[in-house]
Parts: C-alpha cells; sequence; structure tokens
C-alpha cells in the first residue's frame, strides 16, 4: 500500500513561491507516475502538473512557466516548486499516484494567494 502526504501550503501574497512536497510512503520506484492536482473553492479538481518515473514532466496550461515539478527518488519525495503566484492559484493541492490499478490520493495541502 502506498501513503503521501503532502505538505507545503501557505497563505502567500501574489507573486511570492511556495514549494510543495509530496512525500511517498513506499519506494518511489516502483510508481510509475505522481500527479499534482489542484481543487479551488466551487471548481472542478484539476491536473497541474505529473512526472514518470524517469522524469518526464507535462504541465497544465495555467501551471507553465510558472511551476516545476521534481522528484527526489532517495527521499522518496515529489515537489512542485510554485512561483508568481496569483489569487486563482488559491486552492486544496493533492498529490496523487497509481500502482497497480489502484489510485492514492494524500490529504491536502492548503494553498492561499492573497494580499
Amino acid at each position: 500500500q502506498v501513503q503521501l502526504v503532502e505538505s507545503g501550503g501557505d497563505l502567500v501574497q501574489p507573486g511570492g513561491s511556495l514549494r510543495l512536497s509530496c512525500a511517498a510512503s513506499a519506494s518511489i520506484f516502483i510508481i510509475n507516475t505522481i500527479d499534482w492536482y489542484r481543487r479551488a473553492p466551487g471548481k472542478e479538481r484539476e491536473l497541474v502538473a505529473k512526472i514518470t518515473r524517469d522524469g518526464t514532466t507535462n504541465y497544465a496550461d495555467s501551471a507553465k512557466g510558472r511551476f516545476t515539478i521534481s522528484r527526489d527518488n532517495a527521499k522518496n519525495t515529489v515537489y512542485l516548486q510554485m512561483n508568481s503566484l496569483k489569487p486563482e492559484d488559491t486552492a486544496i493541492y493533492y498529490c496523487k499516484t497509481t500502482t497497480f490499478g489502484v489510485d492514492y490520493w494524500g490529504q491536502g495541502t492548503q494553498v492561499t494567494v492573497s494580499s
């Protein structure tokens, strides 16, 4: 079984930066891809970024040029570096992975962008 724990969410001013972490309980060598999703108030959950086991990345248009996803396999951790944050980035951010056909989600971390 895989457990994912997000951290790093905070209140930040527009234009600021945050780094979110997603720590996995199991070796993520066995995990193909880890995704970052977010759910903003009153909106559908959306995929923000994903990173495969070999480090290939993919971003939503809203994240391109501002967010960077990376992974440290030695620490079983995936990061989401978020720069130039905007109020519309306010959301609960979740990491998710699918292994052996089962989806695993973390509990989420709150990001609030406000002056």
